[in-house]
């Protein structure tokens, strides 16, 4: 069992802090450059966690800010309909406030989908540590973060590392996913931070080619995933591994280290993507969830694999997959019979 997360109650299982955007689409597989509408979404890396969660059955919430305006509040609309708790919403009322976007074009092949961000000087980036509700530190069972939070400015770096300290002070585990962008920032400056904040972190998700590449780490996978842990005390490592065989094509598994030992399960082959965005997030969620409900690390892996495979199939950035569809998931996975064509 995972003794690491408190088994205390809680008002929240999961709070997590991040950007949440608006993401415009064009229909169908129509190119940015070309289209004349967008499908508008909510999106953030941190969100999709807390949702896609919140959706199997835990309690969450998310810390974020806001514009207090109509764009605003169809984001924070958004997000009490993923079943996110809004309590600590910041409202930003200043004459500067706005709501990050990004676009979004779905590949076909042999074309890539690609992406175009808008997020410069949004209102998360105004964040202050004294708009958080110094209240909600010991509310949470694990606190959630990403590497995309630490990147977009320093100011909102800083409270981060703040809030990391603040919420294992008050006894909840942490779970941080490096999620490296490059277009954000530098392998160094990335590698400097993450370095300094592994020491607090007990759930670490971070894939093979970000460790190689940005944190410097040699070896065999096993013996990269083993060093977070033997260096920083890491309670949990995961590495997500997908094999891309077209934009609409993917084959998808996870590998998980935990006291000692390593978990796996055969890969979910020939994912018929229909939107791959969120789908990394997906992955923690379902495996949060797991360690939380469940502190069994198989679990973590199933769950996790299974919201990925899922969540390729659905629109938008929020997972949306039910506790019954994703058990039904990993039950047809493991089974290997005849397959019944439609849940009726």
């Amino acid at each position: 069992m995972m003794d690491f997360i408190t088994k205390e109650p809680k008002k929240f299982d999961i709070i997590s802090l991040g950007e949440v955007m608006l993401r415009l689409s064009p229909p169908d597989k129509e190119k940015i450059s070309q289209c004349e509408t967008f499908e508008k979404k909510a999106g953030g890396s941190e969100l999709n966690v807390a949702s896609g969660a919140a959706y199997l059955g835990v309690r969450s919430a998310i810390i974020t800010k806001l514009p207090d305006n109509k764009i605003g509040r169809f984001i924070r609309y958004k997000i009490r309909y993923g079943n996110v708790s809004d309590d600590y919403i910041v409202n930003d009322t200043s004459d500067e406030k706005r709501l990050g976007i990004y676009y979004y074009e779905s590949g076909a092949y042999p074309r890539k989908s690609s992406v175009v961000y808008d997020r410069a000087n949004s209102s998360v980036c105004s964040l202050k540590l004294n708009e958080i509700s110094p209240s909600v530190y010991d509310k949470a069972r694990v606190f959630h973060v990403s590497g995309i939070t630490m990147a977009l400015n320093k100011e909102l770096r800083s409270i981060v590392i703040e809030l990391i300290k603040r919420f294992k002070e008050q006894g909840a585990a942490i779970s941080f996913d490096v999620n490296y962008r490059a277009k954000l920032w530098s392998e160094e400056e990335a590698r400097e931070t993450i370095k300094s904040v592994l020491p607090y972190i007990d759930i670490l998700f971070v894939s093979e080619e970000t460790s190689r590449k940005m944190m410097q780490k040699t070896g065999t996978l096993e013996e990269i995933m083993k060093s977070y842990s033997d260096e920083y005390g890491c309670k949990i490592v995961a590495t997500t591994r997908r094999e891309v065989v077209s934009p609409t094509k993917h084959n998808f598994g996870s590998k998980l280290y935990y006291d000692g030992k390593f978990y796996e399960e055969a890969p979910y082959e020939n994912i018929e993507v229909v939107d791959r965005i969120g789908s990394g997030d997906a992955y923690v969620a379902g495996a949060l969830f797991a360690a939380i409900k469940f502190g069994d690390p198989q679990k973590c892996v199933e769950y996790g694999n299974a919201m990925s495979a899922v969540k390729n199939t659905t629109y938008g950035d929020m997972p949306a997959a039910s506790l019954g569809e994703i058990e039904s998931v990993i039950k047809t996975h493991k089974s290997d019979g005849p397959q019944e064509e439609m849940n009726r």
